[in-house]
């Protein structure tokens, strides 16, 4: 059987295949640290950050105080040594990147785009959009995408997480984003406090409504040194358990529509910080066990999508 968003029988619409019909051959990010903070850790928003933040970047990243175009020089190397013919996108992981002045952030932008990068991805919060960056991000003469941490749907849950978002200030950044056709992708967190199945089936079916143009799934980690390494110690959170990741996983991409991307499906944790659980290390199997449930039930990725 072939599906018509994949060359390899995936029942979803692969990043991979994305890249190669979109631009020809395989797109690798290089993951990188321009030094910004947050406003749920510098005290504009809140202090501390969400439970679950072990810094807010990536283990590929050099520390902020390396100059972006090094950042960028070495992460290259580390990428050709796997993909020789690979286009490279620089990825603003750590904390929030748009989180300062326009001046700051087109020198930072242009910075990483005169090193000659293809495109930048931008991670940030929804409360840290506006049109004024956005005219700036429509203005850079690469490809862009915008990555938001959506997490949830359910304020409840982001309380509890402490991340000091809700769901109206989503969907706002999300219309914006829309409006001035930038690519956005969402990002999901399965496994989250005090959460159900449905309530993280429900938080993929609204943002599926939403019609992002990529998503990234994940695993919520326990890492050591956070607040949910404490709560995880005195026996406060439960991660979950593999096939039950499985399962919700598989079952939330019927409720994506079939253009959108699926950038991940589950997360690279630094596993020389990875608490628990220890089964996600093996991304490998997820992945396959993903692919099987999918195939022994006959699910699609749009299935569902309303």
């Amino acid at each position: 059987m072939s599906f018509i968003y994949s060359d390899d029988n995936k029942r979803y619409h692969t990043l991979y295949y994305h890249n190669k019909h979109t631009y020809g051959k395989r797109v690798v990010k290089a993951v990188i640290d321009a030094g910004f903070t947050c406003p749920n850790t510098d005290g504009s928003k809140g202090c501390g950050g969400c439970i679950f933040c072990g810094g807010g970047s990536g283990y590929f990243t050099a520390e902020p105080t390396v100059p972006i175009t090094e950042q960028l020089r070495l992460e290259t190397e580390r990428i050709r040594t796997k993909y020789p013919d690979a286009l490279i996108n620089a990825y603003f992981q750590a904390h929030t990147n748009t989180y300062a002045d326009i001046g700051t952030l087109e020198r930072i932008y242009r910075e990483a785009i005169n090193s000659g990068v293809h495109g930048i991805s931008i991670a940030t919060r929804s409360d840290c959009i506006d049109r004024d960056k956005i005219m700036l991000i429509k203005s850079l003469d690469v490809p862009v995408t915008v990555e938001l941490g959506v997490q949830t749907v359910h304020d409840e849950t982001a309380a509890r997480l402490n991340s000091r978002l809700c769901l109206s200030e989503h969907l706002y950044a999300l219309k914006l984003l829309r409006e001035h056709n930038i690519r956005t992708c969402v990002h999901i967190i399965n496994g989250l406090p005090g959460e159900t199945g449905e309530m993280m089936l429900e938080t993929a079916r609204l943002l599926g409504k939403e019609r992002p143009d990529g998503v990234k799934i994940h695993l919520l980690h326990v890492i050591r040194g956070t607040r949910l390494h404490e709560m995880y110690e005195k026996g406060e959170y439960t991660p979950m358990d593999k096939a039950r990741y499985i399962e919700i996983t598989a079952r939330q991409l019927g409720y994506f529509p079939p253009e959108t991307v699926i950038e991940r499906l589950t997360g690279d944790g630094d596993k020389s910080k990875l608490i628990a659980p220890m089964w996600s290390a093996d991304k490998i199997s997820v992945l396959g066990g993903i692919d099987k449930y999918m195939a022994d039930n006959d699910i699609c990725q749009g299935d569902n999508y309303e």
